[in-house]
């Protein structure tokens, strides 16, 4: 198995390369903000059981159970869009590998790369829709009864 390296090949395998780079770029920046976000989530779980833990009040603990339903479930969907990010990155990261060996080598394996770049934008695609969900949820828990 000999490789066949030109550099004309090489530059339109980077250059083919390049596109998908650009999405991992996006897909890091979301995994921070989703984290940054799971982060305020499990801060703001600790907090209320702990006040849930020190008081009697029967109406405080009501309202603590139901808000601590409400960021476990905020937490499941922060977790499944870092879960999808992350499979997203990794498929765009093999379908870079897979254009650049495609590309350089006498591999005929470009059409792994359609598959791997498709998957990867329906992971992204679907992390959009958990951290979209999570977003609607925290905002649903916005108490404004102090301005009535």
């Amino acid at each position: 198995m000999a490789f066949q390296i030109d550099a004309s090949t090489v530059t339109h395998g980077i250059q083919l390369a390049i596109a998908p780079v650009f999405l991992l770029t996006a897909v890091s920046g979301m995994i921070g903000a989703v984290a940054g976000r799971l982060a305020r989530i499990i801060d703001r779980a600790r907090l209320v059981e702990d006040r849930a833990r020190a008081t009697t009040d029967d109406e405080y603990l009501r309202r603590a159970y139901a808000e601590l339903a409400e960021l476990r479930m905020r937490g499941r969907l922060a977790n499944a869009s870092i879960a999808l990010l992350t499979s997203c990155a990794f498929l765009i990261g093999v379908t870079i590998i897979v254009l650049f060996l495609g590309e350089t080598t006498a591999f005929q394996i470009n059409k792994f790369a359609i598959g791997g770049f498709l998957l990867g934008v329906v992971c992204f695609l679907m992390a959009l829709v958990c951290f979209l969900a999570e977003t609607v949820i925290a905002t649903r828990l916005l108490n404004f009864h102090m301005l009535r």
